[in-house]
């Protein structure tokens, strides 16, 4: 499974361990990604993915899942967020009367 989280698509970063006589070694910083089950009022049932912290004070922020797939980039997501936000899209349009 990816390092990386499905909303917001941070993934690992590289840089340098420096040490105190000033060596430096490359090194990977990872992402903090935690499984998470949020809810989707939408959808009426909660959703498993895997996010960074970042992301899930992000989605609490914005009001819930439903608002932040609304604002969110498409890019950004993975294949099973894009899914997901298209279902909730698909819940929310107006039906043809």
């Amino acid at each position: 499974m990816a390092r990386r989280c499905e909303l917001t698509g941070r993934s690992p970063q590289s840089g340098n361990n420096v040490s105190h006589a000033h060596n430096k070694t490359r090194r990977r910083f990872l992402p903090n990604l935690q499984e998470t089950s949020l809810y989707s009022e939408t959808l009426d049932r909660t959703v498993k993915l895997r996010l960074s912290v970042y992301a899930i004070r992000s989605v609490e922020h914005r009001g819930g899942l439903d608002r932040f797939l609304k604002k969110a980039k498409a890019d950004d997501l993975s294949l099973r967020a894009r899914r997901l936000k298209r279902q909730i899209e698909k819940a929310q349009a107006p039906s043809p009367a």
